[in-house]
């Protein structure tokens, strides 16, 4: 095999380097957390956003923390609650009497990376006013028009144990997320390395990730990550496996298990996705096993179920494994 410089060009090998020390540094704080952490760099690499889902202890909000340590770009933190307005995440006009004029003071939102902490606690307003953020890169406010940095990523978190007061997000916004991660509760093996990683925190002196990515290392990684080829059998997986939720052609328990299937946004992120993640493995093309493992973050999310199907414990994660298990690669 030809040495991976040669083939790939040294920038690009240099910047494939860095975001892979990035990942190992990650990784090296997150016990048990490698799909969290790969999640989220293909999201950094495709311009997505993440909701990750899990209950309170997981993990969630210190493995966006660690990566915003791992970035040049700005980071801001938001703590949602019932109470909060609009205004609080993107910014207010405010009047200036030495000048006579209102001006513009951004909010949080105006960060490269925004941790949005248990979003399902926000009001229906809060969540619409980050929609528009997330969507079009843009907050609008007292009819001007002002632009986010670049780049924007948004990191969600929601709590699945606890629903008082809280206002779930609606499809339209579900789907403006690029994965919907679960993380689920470690095992004995990772519990007991969380407590020995713990323990050195405590005790030796605190030292920040030895990798941190530019803003120009950035957009190289993502310009490089969309030039990783797919090849066209590989696009008629990913429309066989969307088109698997409308047409019924991965059997009739799954279509009739479905309300709403999944839209062609999906397509198009299970795509993007697939090849950031060739790129991260080292890879110059996407394959099939990067389309299945990637397929239930980005796709159940983005399904909805009848009530029959939900009555009877049904899961759009559940429907989503059961069309890439019957829906083969040509």
């Amino acid at each position: 095999m030809d040495n991976l410089d040669d083939r790939i060009g040294i920038g690009e090998a240099r910047t494939r380097g860095r975001v892979a020390a990035l990942a190992a540094a990650l990784e090296g704080g997150l016990v048990g957390r490698t799909p969290l952490v790969e999640r989220l760099l293909v999201a950094l690499l495709t311009g997505g956003h993440v909701l990750i889902e899990g209950s309170p202890g997981l993990a969630k909000t210190r493995a966006v923390k660690r990566l915003a340590d791992g970035l040049e770009a700005s980071f801001a933190r938001i703590q949602c609650t019932p109470d909060l307005m609009p205004a609080d995440l993107t910014g207010t006009p405010v009047w200036r009497p030495d000048r006579g004029a209102f001006e513009f003071l951004p909010g949080p939102v105006f960060h490269g990376l925004v941790l949005v902490d248990e979003i399902n606690r926000a009001p229906p307003k809060v969540q619409s006013a980050l929609l528009e953020a997330m969507a079009e890169r843009q907050v609008t406010a007292a009819g001007t028009t002002y632009r986010l940095p670049d780049p924007f990523m948004v990191v969600a978190t929601q709590n699945p144990i606890e629903h008082e007061g809280t206002f779930p997000l609606p499809e339209a916004q579900l789907d403006r997320f690029l994965f919907h991660v679960r993380v689920e509760m470690p095992d004995a093996v990772a519990e007991r390395a969380i407590l020995d990683l713990v323990e050195r925190e405590t005790t030796e002196a605190p030292h920040g990730l030895p990798t941190r990515l530019l803003l120009a290392e950035i957009h190289a990684a993502r310009d490089e990550a969309a030039h990783v080829h797919l090849a066209p059998a590989l696009k008629d997986f990913i429309v066989r496996l969307v088109m698997a939720t409308r047409d019924g052609s991965a059997g009739e328990d799954v279509r009739g298990a479905i309300e709403h299937p999944v839209s062609p946004r999906g397509s198009l992120s299970l795509a993007a996705a697939a090849k950031a993640r060739a790129w991260l493995d080292g890879r110059d093309h996407a394959t099939p096993d990067d389309v299945r493992a990637l397929a239930p973050d980005i796709l159940a999310h983005r399904l909805g179920l009848t009530w029959r199907a939900a009555a009877e414990g049904e899961t759009a994660r559940g429907v989503v494994g059961r069309i890439v298990e019957r829906i083969a690669p040509l």
